[in-house]
C-alpha cells in the first residue's frame, strides 16, 4: 500500500496488493466517504439508430459515496463497495457499487477524520510493504504444496501430488525426479526471484526440491526447515515454532500469530494474561498490559458502545507504551482468538481476579 495524499478528513491511497483490500475493507464502515475513478451510463447519450434504442455509453468519472456496506472475501482480488453517490458529474443521490482491485487509487475519508484504528493500520500496511509476502513450500516425497505467506494469512496457491485414485503411481526415482523438476519449473513462474521462500516437510526430499530450484537458476533467499509433519499443518508448524526465521522472523503474520499463541500457552498455565473486555479493560487502567492482540473487527463494529469502549482500552494500552496488534481471522491462530471472544492481553504481571 502506498499513501498518495493527505486530505483534512481522510487519505488517498494506492492499493497495490491483497492485503492491501482486507485493510481497506476494515476502513470502508458504513458512513465513510469512498471515493475512486469508476464508471456510469450516461442517458442523455442514448440515441435511436435505424428505428432502435442505442444504449447509453458508460463514461469514466470521479465518484464518491456514502458507503452503506462492503463485500469482501480473504484472498480475492476486488473488494466491493457499496453505496450512494454523493459527488459524481451525474446521477447523485443513486446507487453505486466501486470495484476496488490492486492497482486502484481510492480517496477514503470520514466526518471528523479517520479514526486512529485506522490509521495505525494504514500505517502498518504502509510499513510492511513488500516484506508482507513470502513463498512457502511443504515438499514430501510424493505431494507439494505451495502457499503464499501474506500479512492476514496462508494462501493456497498450488497442490501437486503423485497420489491418484487411491493408489500412487510409480515411486521409481526417475519419476520422482521428473514430478520435482516440473514442480521446480511451476514455483519459479509463481514467485518472483526478490520474494523469499520457505521450503519445508517431515524428510530429506526438501533438500531435493531445493537442489533442483537453484539448477533452475532460482536466485530466491531459501531457508529450508524440518518439520515434524507434512501437508498444511507444516505450514503451520513452520509460523509457531520459529523454523524459518531467517526469512519469517519479522514477518507481520508470523508476529500476530506468535502472540496469539503465547496467551494460549500463558492460558493454559494460569499465567501473566487475560481475555473478555471489561477483564481486559482492568488491566489496561492499571497499566499491566504488554501487547493486545484484537480482532481488528471489534474496532470498527457498528455497536457503537462496544467500538467506543475498545478505541478506549486500546487508547489506555498504547499510554502505557503497550503494543496494538489488530489481527486478521483468515488462519488458524485467527480462529482460536474469536474461540477468545476475539481479544485477548499479554500482561506485564499476573494479577489477581
Amino acid at each position: 500500500m502506498r499513501r498518495v495524499k493527505r486530505l483534512d478528513e481522510g487519505i488517498r491511497l494506492r492499493v497495490e496488493d491483497q492485503d492491501d483490500l482486507w485493510v481497506i475493507a476494515q476502513i470502508c464502515r458504513p458512513g465513510s466517504s469512498v471515493g475512486m475513478l469508476s464508471h456510469r451510463r450516461d442517458s442523455t447519450t442514448g440515441t435511436k439508430e435505424d428505428g432502435r434504442a442505442k444504449s447509453a455509453e458508460r463514461k469514466p468519472m470521479w465518484i464518491v459515496l456514502r458507503t452503506q456496506e462492503t463485500a469482501f472475501q480473504s484472498f480475492t482480488d476486488n473488494l466491493r463497495v457499496h453505496g450512494i453517490i454523493e459527488e459524481a458529474k451525474i446521477d447523485i443521490g443513486s446507487h453505486h457499487t466501486h470495484v476496488v482491485s490492486p492497482g486502484d487509487e481510492v480517496e477514503i475519508s470520514r466526518e471528523g477524520g479517520l479514526a486512529k484504528p485506522d490509521l495505525d493500520l494504514i500505517n502498518e500496511a504502509i510499513s510492511s510493504g513488500t516484506k508482507a509476502k513470502a513463498g512457502l513450500i511443504v515438499v514430501e516425497s510424493d505431494e507439494i504444496l505451495v502457499f503464499e505467506v501474506t500479512s492476514r494469512g496462508i494462501r493456497d496457491v498450488s497442490n501437486f501430488s503423485m497420489r491418484g485414485g487411491g493408489k500412487r503411481v510409480s515411486d521409481s526415482a526417475s519419476v520422482r525426479k521428473a514430478f520435482f523438476e516440473n514442480v521446480a519449473n511451476e514455483v519459479r513462474m509463481v514467485f518472483r526471484d526478490e520474494m523469499p521462500l520457505v521450503i519445508c516437510g517431515p524428510g530429506m526430499a526438501r533438500e531435493q526440491f531445493e537442489t533442483n530450484l537453484r539448477e533452475l537458476g532460482c536466485k530466491n533467499t531459501i531457508s529450508n526447515a524440518a518439520t515434524s509433519i507434512g501437508g498444511r499443518s507444516a505450514a503451520n508448524e513452520v509460523l509457531t515454532e520459529g523454523a524459518a526465521d531467517a526469512v519469517l522472523g519479522e514477518h507481520v503474520l508470523v508476529r500476530e500469530i506468535r502472540a496469539i499463541e503465547e496467551g494460549l500457552r500463558r492460558e493454559s498455565v494460569n499465567g501473566a494474561v487475560t481475555y473478555g473486555m471489561v477483564p481486559i479493560s482492568e488491566a489496561a487502567s492499571q497499566g499491566a498490559v504488554e501487547s493486545l492482540i484484537i480482532d481488528a473487527s471489534l474496532l470498527r463494529e457498528e455497536d457503537e458502545k462496544s467500538r467506543e469502549k475498545w478505541e478506549s482500552i486500546c487508547s489506555e494500552v498504547k499510554s502505557s507504551r503497550g503494543a496494538i496488534i489488530q489481527a486478521s481471522t483468515d488462519h488458524d491462530a485467527g480462529q482460536q482468538l474469536l474461540g477468545m471472544g476475539g481479544a485477548i492481553a499479554l500482561l506485564r504481571w499476573k494479577l489477581d481476579h
